[in-house]
């Protein structure tokens, strides 16, 4: 059909080449919406709420009696909705703030319009590597938003909140029993906080003793935060190298050991994506030598329900709620990070604490009862007891698993980095490799790439190819690293697009393909002059000069 009907219209289809450079008024290409900045939204003149005029008569009515004076009275201004622009924050005058005002409607679309230009783990794979980005079970979200623990107040008197403190009180055991350790604080809230709590625990433990010890061991293959914890708390912190395998050198370790070493932080599995087959060989040699071991929970996603850090002699260890029991994080925060601890330092961990008692009840050990419960704390970390939303998240993923899911939780992921690690070996650099299996994440290098490219290269055509970037440059110990975390709920499909879209790209890199160093090119915005970013960064808005006045020059990136 080809007639025009009544209105004009007639079907109609484009030919392969139309519009393909076409462009628009607006700058926006159809749904990819070209978002402006606040200020060159709003002006500081406007906003999109008014407040009433401080002093203005007295209202007669809904709309005041100043709604029935005609247009021009004297005190006609004075109806709500129409103040003038120094009230239009009460008293305070928005200009000195140099803000801008904006509408509802104008507030709304902007954030939803960047919104949209976020990347999420609801919209694909999202491979960072040792942050566990799986997905998070919409019955989690519904469990924490039930009244009874959305609606609740910290302050409340404990017996309106018992079924709180029993949600709080349950996961704790729960965490004991997957690490078999002896002792839980709850209330840190996140994996570095929970590394604070733990050598704060370590550190009042030594104190007891006498023994002031100033050295805390680090290996190459741990977190970063690690050594930023130890240095935090006081102490000197010192390296401890890798082997060839990416492993800790034991032989070095051993070497170290002396009456000065407070701890040893060690991740494990390691940010090499490796298990340390000598964590117990490890332990055993720190306690000989009067220290204590505190071991980087991050990556417990690989062995939960597999192996108990406790057996393996560890003292304390962080658990990212937010990773292993896939409470949401990042931008959709916040996280949570309770540590486990061993008998030599239960008596010092944090209050508060959830404690049930013979008669059923549940009660928050604070300082009011600490004296008698647990005289020997090192003190209080949070105002309160920690993320009430996270424990109910956490607790409901574990109920729903059980323990034989958990374990398979372990399995699914290790197999999804092998099988990553396995597809793409022949055209990554698997510096790691020979060693055998990974664990929950793979790593790989920028060896074999033609001069020229590298790491920031692959990641920002992967932008191109819909995945966000996997984590770049880190561990230290590999040059160029790239490290895949795919975690146990992406399908084989999923995995097997980012595996096609990866060594497409890591093939482009081998060859030296110049369209690699113009990615990304179909994302909202190309690629960044990172080193005059990085140096002359613009870190406050200039609002444009006048047309024919010349703008004041930038000074020192301000």
């Amino acid at each position: 059909m080809t007639a025009v009907n009544p209105s004009g219209w007639r079907p109609s289809a484009p030919s392969n080449d139309e519009g393909a450079a076409v462009g628009t008024v607006t700058g926006n290409r159809a749904l990819m919406l070209e978002e402006p900045l606040l200020f060159e939204i709003g002006s500081r003149d406007q906003t999109g709420v008014d407040f009433e005029v401080s002093g203005a008569p007295a209202k007669a009515g809904a709309l005041g009696d100043a709604a029935l004076r005609p247009s021009g009275s004297p005190q006609s201004n004075t109806l709500r909705g129409a103040p003038s622009p120094e009230h239009r924050l009460g008293n305070l005058e928005r200009t000195s703030l140099d803000l801008p005002g904006l509408s509802e409607p104008e507030a709304v679309r902007h954030y939803t319009r960047l919104s949209r230009q976020n990347y999420a783990i609801d919209l694909g794979l999202f491979p960072l590597g040792s942050c566990t980005m799986k997905h998070n079970p919409r019955l989690n979200e519904k469990m924490a938003r039930l009244p009874g623990f959305a609606d609740i107040h910290p302050l409340q008197p404990q017996e309106t909140v018992q079924g709180a403190l029993e949600v709080i009180n349950r996961l704790a055991f729960w965490l004991l029993d997957l690490t078999g350790m002896y002792g839980v604080a709850m209330s840190p809230k996140a994996g570095a906080h929970g590394e604070l709590c733990g050598l704060l625990c370590i550190r009042a433990a030594l104190e007891a003793r006498g023994d002031a010890r100033q050295v805390v061991l680090v290996p190459e293959s741990a977190h970063g935060t690690n050594p930023a914890t130890a240095a935090f708390c006081g102490y000197r912190v010192e390296n401890i190298p890798a082997t060839k395998e990416g492993r800790v050198n034991l032989d070095a370790l051993k070497a170290r050991l002396g009456p000065d070493v407070a701890a040893v932080m060690i991740t494990n599995p390691n940010t090499c994506g490796l298990f340390e087959p000598q964590m117990k060989e490890i332990s055993d040699a720190v306690h000989a030598a009067g220290g204590f071991v505190y071991c980087d929970g991050a990556n417990f996603n690989a062995i939960v329900g597999k192996v108990r850090p406790g057996d393996l002699g560890i003292d304390a260890m962080h658990i990212n709620l937010h990773k292993t029991f896939s409470t949401p994080h990042g931008g959709g925060g916040p996280g949570s990070g309770p540590v486990v601890v061993s008998e030599a330092l239960a008596p010092y961990g944090p209050i508060p604490y959830a404690a049930r008692y013979k008669d059923g009840s549940y009660k928050m050990v604070e300082e009011e009862s600490a004296t008698e419960e647990h005289p020997n704390t090192f003190g209080r970390m949070v105002a309160f007891h920690g993320q009430m939303g996270m424990f109910t998240r956490a607790l409901t993923y574990i109920l729903s698993h059980g323990a034989d899911g958990l374990k398979q939780v372990a399995e699914d992921s290790v197999l999804n980095a092998n099988y990553i690690l396995r597809s793409l070996d022949d055209v990554l650099d698997a510096p790691f490799g020979f060693s055998g299996p990974c664990m929950h994440e793979a790593i790989f290098s920028d060896k074999g790439f033609a001069e020229g490219f590298s790491t920031i290269d692959v990641a920002k055509a992967l932008i191109d190819e819909g995945f966000h970037p996997m984590t770049m440059y880190f561990p230290l110990v590999v040059h160029g690293a790239m490290l895949v975390e795919p975690t146990e709920t992406e399908s084989k499909a999923n995995l097997d697009q980012f595996i096609a879209a990866l060594r497409s790209i890591a093939e482009k890199a081998r060859a030296g393909d110049p369209s690699l160093k113009a990615a990304p090119v179909h994302a909202p915005r190309r690629r960044l002059d990172e080193t005059l970013a990085a140096r002359k960064p613009i870190l406050a808005y200039k609002t444009p000069a006048p047309d024919g006045v010349s703008a004041a020059p930038l000074v020192g990136g301000g």
